[in-house]
């Protein structure tokens, strides 16, 4: 893929300069490490109370050692807009410090200089242990061989299902008993949940965050066909592959013929116990401290092309636009160090090798298994491919969903929308 300037336009942002032409001109600091009395800001899309409470407590145990740090917050951004609202925050007055960047934007944030090369502090910080960083997890943030954003987030995805509602609706063979006789298959996950449609008044399986808008989520499926929204060079789209015309008319079977997922329109939350089956990364078992039902965890199924692990991962970054650019990265080493990370791991798989084991993380995640940890979260990780990214994402998705929309309804032709696919999007993959 290319390296090239991240254009604003393809962030739905109004502003006509480039994003680097604003870094070089509209720089409010020099990050110089001088200021005594500085005030830190992280953009987040999580609110959830237990995150941001240990986010808190990691930021005030900095500050006890670091009295030039007056405060630092976590900005919550909504994450249906997160990216934009970022980008017009770095394009206005109101640059972050510090901002968690999507793995679909890597190739954007990396390539444009929105961020600052880490390498030097994180490498210099005593105890930090640079080097048990996972090549894999720091892959997408990397440039010449020098790292933009720490990977504080490699989530794979997992099928967790409802023990109490599938033995409700009489099935027989669980999941985890499938996984077992090597039978947990794309197709028997689809019958699971169609059983139990036809035998309850709860929804069978939910693709979690997709509600037929967000169809990056859908690698989570296709993969296991062995399709790909684009070749790995990012210049051929895939949608008009027969793989995944294969994935993609399975997926509209099961929905319009076996309704085993709902509807567009329909909704049902898994955590709420309206679902039997969702896929969604490990990192929501949070939802499940409280639990009403009995729930296991497995990998997703096996496809055609056999199994396919896939991962969510997201980085936090240094805006090269923020008035504390070395006071924020020295926090960032603080905040991503061994000891925070194995806290943080609680709720986002960590990038260290040391701490892929089951027993470092059976500490931090102690509603999982010693099992479902090495079968979802170690494997996943080491075995998994993290979801699409292209530059000009934000672009591309759009063009994608509005593509896509012919196709949610009962009848549709799938290969004539999957080719309208390709035809929507191959000039921005050839740019």
């Amino acid at each position: 893929m290319r390296t090239r300037r991240l254009r604003l336009t393809s962030l739905a942002l109004s502003a006509a300069c480039l994003l680097t032409a604003c870094l070089a001109g509209c720089s409010n600091g020099s990050g110089s490490g001088d200021d005594t009395d500085v005030s830190l800001r992280m953009t987040v899309w999580s609110n959830d109370a237990s995150q941001t409470a240990l986010f808190d407590s990691i930021a005030a145990a900095y500050r006890k050692t670091h009295p030039d740090i007056r405060s630092i917050t976590f900005d919550y951004l909504p994450i249906d807009n997160y990216t934009t609202a970022l980008t017009t925050q770095i394009a206005g007055s109101n640059p972050p410090d510090m901002a968690w960047v999507l793995e679909r934007d890597a190739p954007d944030f990396v390539s444009s200089g929105a961020l600052t090369d880490l390498t030097p502090t994180l490498r210099k910080t005593p105890g930090y242990q640079y080097d048990d960083l996972t090549p894999a997890a720091t892959k997408l943030w990397k440039q010449d061989g020098d790292l933009y954003a720490y990977p504080f987030s490699t989530s794979p995805f997992g099928m967790f299902y409802n023990k109490d509602l599938l033995k409700k609706a009489g099935v027989t063979s669980t999941p985890d008993q499938l996984v077992a006789a090597h039978q947990w298959t794309w197709q028997n996950a689809e019958k699971t949940a169609a059983q139990v449609v036809a035998h309850t008044d709860k929804q069978g399986l939910v693709v979690r965050d997709w509600d037929y808008k967000t169809w990056i989520e859908l690698a989570s499926l296709w993969r296991g066909w062995g399709a790909d929204a684009w070749s790995a060079d990012g210049r051929t789209c895939g949608f008009d592959t027969p793989q995944m015309r294969q994935a993609m008319t399975f997926l509209h079977d099961a929905i319009f013929t076996d309704k085993a997922l709902p509807g567009p329109g329909e909704t049902a939350d898994f955590f709420a116990g309206e679902s039997a089956l969702t896929v969604t990364q490990i990192s929501r078992a949070t939802l499940l401290a409280d639990h009403p039902f009995d729930w296991g965890i497995v990998p997703l199924p096996s496809g055609p092309a056999g199994a396919s692990q896939v991962i969510g991962q997201a980085g936090i970054g240094v805006m090269a636009k923020g008035a504390h650019k070395q006071q924020a990265a020295d926090f960032l080493a603080y905040f991503s160090d061994p000891a925070n990370s194995a806290k943080l791991a609680r709720y986002f798989p960590p990038a260290r090798t040391s701490q892929l084991t089951t027993a470092a993380l059976a500490k931090a995640n102690p509603l999982f298994t010693a099992q479902q940890l090495q079968d979802v979260v170690i494997d996943g990780i080491k075995d998994g491919a993290v979801l699409p990214s292209h530059e000009d994402s934000a672009k591309i998705a759009n063009l994608v969903q509005n593509a896509l929309d012919p196709m949610w309804k009962a009848g549709a032709n799938v290969d004539s929308v999957l080719a309208g696919v390709c035809k929507a999007i191959k000039p921005a993959l050839s740019e």
